[in-house]
């Protein structure tokens, strides 16, 4: 199942790029950027409440805030500096040295989380590095 939920992710991803191109055209990146977090703000807030999960707010450990408000504030700078690199750049550009990220990631998740690597990964990864370079050249 987490499949059909990491397509659905790319799909929308790919819909946020092309309506945010199509929407900072006349806008400021970071004016665009602080109306699309209060959109995902209120989405997620109402996904909340429609699943009845509000309540266990209290349950969360210090250590799990302090990890999500982190998260939070490099969601914030990436949809801030992912803003303006899309008001002055390219979509066709722009994107994949974004969507480089998972590069970055498997990286993160290899040396910090201690996921394993394995051959798939490794060439999965140099596929995506040279893709990414390939597209921005």
């Amino acid at each position: 199942m987490w499949i059909v939920f990491a397509l659905l992710s790319a799909l929308f991803a790919a819909a946020t790029s092309i309506l945010a191109k199509i929407g900072i055209a006349e806008v400021n990146s970071n004016l665009a950027t602080a109306i699309r977090t209060v959109v995902v703000l209120v989405m997620a807030w109402c996904i909340v409440f429609v699943t009845g999960r509000q309540h266990e707010v209290v349950n969360i450990t210090q250590k799990s805030w302090i990890f999500l408000v982190l998260s939070g504030v490099a969601t914030g700078l990436s949809w801030l500096f992912y803003y303006k690199a899309l008001q002055l750049g390219e979509a066709s550009k722009v994107v994949p040295i974004d969507k480089f990220s998972v590069v970055i990631s498997m990286v993160l998740a290899f040396v910090i989380l201690g996921e394993t690597m394995n051959v798939k990964s490794i060439i999965g990864g140099l596929l995506i590095t040279i893709g990414t370079f390939v597209l921005i050249l």
